[in-house]
């Protein structure tokens, strides 16, 4: 990729969160995270370019010092800083504005510093043969998977109500979502098969943010920005059900949406059970003792206390 000579027509509107967008190359295996800041900074930008360089150093030096420590470097991608051209940043800005969500839109792309995270495109492996069925992608921001134990949380309701339940009773009364998702991360962080089946099920259910999946690169489910009807789950089975040709003897021809599902959340369970070291050979870990707390909004949680 040559810094030089960039075209804001090779790249496209990639998916955005709070603080930055990111766009993805055409061709090239690879995607740009620039900052956002709030709309009516637009004229006036929050930080100088050395203070927004120093930001995105700060993610890789995150990455690379903690993250990869924590996961293993072939689990984790750290990118390197990049500093573009100003001109492509601006015209890049313009080009994707009009695919962006209307409620993102309270935030506007940095085009005064040029500084950007370059990194592999996950979702659009570069070893893809096009003769074989697409490799599938799924992307999930499970959030923050404890609760704070600190002696300086001031409220005692965070300590037995994660971040994100919290923020789904914000999120909802203020509008930014029309339903409340049942998606707890304290249940996908547990390593309890049940409890993470439960999670990434209401997940798929109400994906908002936190869950997207991708066939050949290009996004075949996620949420629905604001709106009243409910994700459309039979398209994503429509998808998956030619990856599940033959599984537990059954043919895919007879095998039922629920079971489609069922095996789809059972391969991504797994894959998150799986210690993933070269020799493993995909071997699942027994994590049946591990037991994290419980949300007390969790609805897994109100279920196992109703029924005892």
């Amino acid at each position: 990729m040559e810094l030089d000579k960039m075209d804001e027509n090779d790249w496209k509107y990639h998916g955005e969160g709070n603080k930055s967008l990111v766009v993805s190359h055409v061709q090239l295996s690879r995607v740009l995270r620039l900052l956002k800041y709030p709309a009516e900074d637009s004229e006036n930008p929050p930080q100088t370019a050395e203070q927004a360089f120093s930001q995105i150093q700060n993610i890789v030096d995150f990455s690379s010092n903690v993250m990869c420590i924590l996961l293993g470097d072939k689990f984790v991608h750290s990118g390197e800083v990049v500093k573009l051209p100003l001109e492509f940043v601006r015209q890049l800005s313009i080009k994707i504005q009009h695919h962006r969500p209307v409620w993102r839109c309270d935030k506007v792309m940095d085009i005064y510093s040029g500084c950007a995270l370059c990194l592999p495109n996950l979702t659009s492996p570069l070893l893809h043969s096009p003769t074989r069925t697409p490799p599938l992608c799924i992307e999930i921001k499970p959030k923050c998977g404890f609760l704070p134990t600190s002696k300086h949380i001031s409220k005692d309701i965070k300590t037995k109500v994660c971040r994100y339940c919290m923020h789904q009773h914000y999120k909802v009364s203020n509008g930014k979502w029309k339903r409340h998702s049942l998606y707890c991360p304290l249940d996908l962080f547990s390593g309890n098969r049940q409890r993470m089946h439960f999670a990434i099920r209401h997940l798929i259910e109400e994906p908002q943010n936190n869950f997207k999946v991708f066939k050949g690169g290009q996004c075949v489910y996620s949420s629905k920005e604001v709106s009243d009807e409910s994700p459309d789950t039979n398209a994503l089975l429509h998808h998956l059900r030619p990856y599940f040709l033959s599984t537990n003897n059954r043919v895919s021809s007879h095998m039922t949406s629920k079971s489609i599902l069922n095996d789809f959340i059972q391969v991504l369970v797994n894959a998150l059970l799986s210690g993933g070291g070269d020799g493993d050979e995909g071997q699942v870990t027994d994590r049946r003792g591990e037991r994290r707390g419980f949300c007390q909004a969790s609805h897994f949680n109100r279920e196992r206390i109703r029924h005892g």
